[in-house]
């Protein structure tokens, strides 16, 4: 040994000085290496949760605004479609009934003929906007002939009726024009029957167009759109002729509908973004708030929306009025901007009402809340950022005052390390779980490597109690990941179908489906939607894996299959497309068991494809009043072969029938002693309640599947969906 000034180099004193330095030096490196790892791990956690919840964000916005879109274009469109149709409806009675009662007045003329029977006077402009009658007589027509006179007070006995209808239906005008050239009209408009030299417009109704085309085609008739006579606004008129005895044309009954009142009922869905347009039964637009979406022209110059340039118009056009889109929403391009439309049938008159809602206005909402996500992101990561630089500075710091305190320490204190030392050890070892304090004594301070010892052990105390601390924040971090898969579970719920009864003005059939998952999110889904109205896809899957990479390749292969069915393709082909969208590019191996059918509604026609899937259980009403296991032929799993080929086959169902598909959890799951539920306990299960609705067949076979398991943790996912088919209306 040698001593160098108060330092022994070499003896314990050093000795301890260097294990003490030593020490110090690990314990920094490791807090620091511990410290940067956890941050970085933090912040890799964070940006790809971040990134994640963004996404699932955006798709569940964009599903949700598209859902809603529809769902309330569907109501709006409807509810508008049946108020245009009292409309017309409230015109064709008003029309109907002054046409009956010109009927009857033709029929026994002489019943009629009193002396009360005056004739109104022609227009008056000091009765503008007050409902009056009024008498037009066409040129050529002598008003003192005594055999137009008579005419003229036969017809004068529907003036009371007029006035009366005008007044309880809030209606513009109704008129009867008869073959003598008589034009009997009760209107608000009397003052605008005048030209700009104060005279009498000139007005035959014989030659106007919805006179001509009443008796033409003998019975009530809607017009194309024309300009009014009186007013020069455009307007659809009802006419109806009227008979007499011998079969004989004596009139034709009007009424006039014009686009200022069209407008006023559409009014309300124009101001929430949207646009309502009207085409008769030539494909004329009668009705259109927006020229530059739809423009309207008279009927001799109006084209045919159903031989449209816009592929895409003409077709939606022609396929709304053959009453094919009655709930079927599309987005159709008109002068470069995307539109949702959807045609919805007017019965009395044979026309369609369509409305429109830019696309766009949906597509901003979802970027408008990304925006706000990702500003919110951003700002919680440069505050975190901050802080953790921050941090970082302050505990650099300390480690290097604690470092120097140590070695000072280790300097000042080495001497006086040995008598004390028993003392240290059996504090040492009292320490103990819940009390890892280590407390410094004034026998501990004996200036020499001693007393640099305890405060090294004190100082390791300290850490490790921030250490422990540390550790219970991982575990809080770890509830919060926790917190996160159970709102994942909520998410993967509110995509498959969970409103019951799906489809209540459908009473063809009855379905029901329930999904319990293993974990806090599965890999089994089902699935059922509308195709047309005549055609209804049922899906039963189960996703290889469990957990989160299970509901993410679940949810890849729902929206796929959906995607396939909607194309209207046969249950083989759907499978065939899913099959090669997974595998194109299928980095994972992971694959989807699926089983698929089509039902004909109308027929009861099941058109099924199996790809690995369980086999189906069928329920036969009018057979042998049973449930059987259908033993169909399997295709390869999905995801699994890019060339495999799936074929399909039929069932027939009648009224009664049911369909039961399931998931391999209900078959194998398994009690406490490892055995299995199996499927001949299912279908016996089944068989027990032949008579029960789907809801009560799921409900039986989870408690006999609970009840089989007891107390045994839940192995896999267990899903089940049944369909009762009634027959078509």
């Amino acid at each position: 040994m040698r001593k160098f000034r108060n330092l022994v180099i070499g003896g314990i004193e050093s000795k301890i000085f260097n294990l003490i330095l030593i020490v110090i030096i690990l314990l920094c490196g490791v807090f620091i290496g511990v410290t940067l790892f956890q941050r970085n791990s933090l912040t890799s956690l964070t940006a790809e949760t971040s990134a994640k919840q963004q996404e699932t964000t955006s798709a569940i916005i964009s599903d949700t605004m598209n859902q809603v879109m529809r769902t309330t274009m569907d109501s709006t469109t409807g509810m508008e479609a049946q108020i245009v149709d009292d409309l017309f409806r409230s015109m064709e009675a008003r029309v109907r009934t002054v046409a009956d009662y010109a009927t009857k007045i033709y029929a026994d003329p002489d019943s009629f003929r009193t002396t009360e029977n005056t004739v109104p006077d022609g227009p008056d402009a000091s009765r503008e906007g007050t409902l009056s009658t009024l008498v037009i007589w066409a040129d050529g027509v002598d008003p003192e002939d005594p055999a137009i006179q008579e005419a003229a007070g036969l017809t004068a006995n529907l003036s009371e009726l007029m006035m009366s209808l005008c007044k309880s239906t809030d209606s513009d005008n109704v008129y009867i024009g008869t073959k003598d050239g008589i034009f009997l009209m009760a209107t608000t408009t009397s003052g605008q029957w005048f030209g700009e030299d104060g005279k009498v417009k000139s007005y035959d109704t014989r030659t106007r167009p919805w006179y001509r085309q009443a008796a033409e085609a003998g019975g009530l008739v809607f017009s194309d759109l024309e300009k009014d006579a009186n007013t020069g606004e455009l307007c659809v008129t009802c006419a109806m002729p009227v008979y007499g005895p011998d079969g004989e044309i004596m009139a034709v009954v009007g009424s006039d509908i014009f686009l200022h009142t069209m407008e006023k009922i559409v009014r309300e869905f124009v101001s929430d973004g949207g646009y309502a347009w009207i085409v008769n039964q030539s494909g004329h637009v009668i009705y259109s708030p927006n020229q530059d979406l739809i423009q309207i022209n008279e009927s001799a110059h109006a084209p045919d929306l159903r031989k449209s340039e816009n592929a895409d118009l003409a077709r939606i056009v022609n396929d709304a009025m053959s009453g094919k889109t009655k709930t079927d929403v599309r987005i159709v391009n008109v002068n470069g901007y995307d539109f949702y439309m959807l045609g919805v049938p007017i019965e009395t008159v044979g026309w369609t009402l369509f409305t429109a809602f830019p696309k766009d206005s949906v597509d901003q909402v979802e970027v408008t809340l990304l925006d706000s996500y990702d500003k919110i992101t951003n700002d919680a990561r440069t505050v975190y950022q901050d802080k953790s630089r921050k941090s970082s500075t302050m505990m650099q710091i300390v480690i290097v005052m604690l470092a120097l305190a140590a070695i000072a320490g280790a300097l000042v204190m080495g001497k006086r390390i040995v008598k004390p030392l028993n003392s240290i050890t059996r504090r040492i070892a009292n320490l103990k779980e819940g009390n890892l304090v280590f407390k410094m004594e004034e026998s501990d301070r004996t200036g020499d490597e001693i007393q640099v010892l305890a405060e090294s052990f004190a100082s390791l105390s300290e850490k490790t109690i921030q250490y422990v601390e540390q550790v219970k924040t991982a575990a809080a971090e770890k509830e919060r990941i926790s917190t996160e898969l159970h709102m994942a579970n909520r998410i993967q719920e509110s995509m498959l179908p969970h409103v019951f009864p799906p489809f209540p003005d459908r009473k063809e059939f009855d379905i029901y489906a329930t999904m319990d998952p293993a974990r806090e999110v599965g890999g089994d889904f089902y699935d059922f939607y509308l195709i047309d109205p005549d055609h209804l896809c049922i899906v039963m899957a189960d996703v290889s894996g469990k957990g989160v990479p299970a509901a993410l390749f679940m949810m890849i292969s729902k929206t796929i299959l959906q995607s396939c069915a909607m194309l209207g393709q046969s249950a083989g082909a759907i499978l065939n497309k899913t099959n090669e969208a997974l595998c194109s590019n299928n980095q994972t191996d992971m694959f989807v068991t699926v089983w698929l059918g089509i039902l004909e509604i109308s027929t009861g026609r099941l058109t099924c494809a199996n790809a690995g899937h369980e086999y189906p259980v069928m329920f036969s009403k009018n057979g042998d009043g049973k449930f059987t296991l259908i033993k169909d032929k399997h295709g390869f799993v999905i995801g699994g072969l890019e060339q495999a080929k799936y074929k399909e086959y039929e069932l027939q169902m009648k009224p009664g029938d049911k369909l039961f598909v399931y998931t391999d959890g209900v078959p194998e799951a398994t009690d406490s002693s490892e055995h299995m539920f199996g499927t001949e306990q299912m279908i016996q299960t089944l068989n027990s309640v032949p008579d029960a609705t789907p809801k009560e067949v799921l409900a039986t076979v989870k408690e006999a599947v609970n009840e089989f398991v007891g107390n045994a943790e839940q192995f896999d996912d267990l899903t089940m969906l049944c369909l009762e088919y009634k027959g078509a209306e």
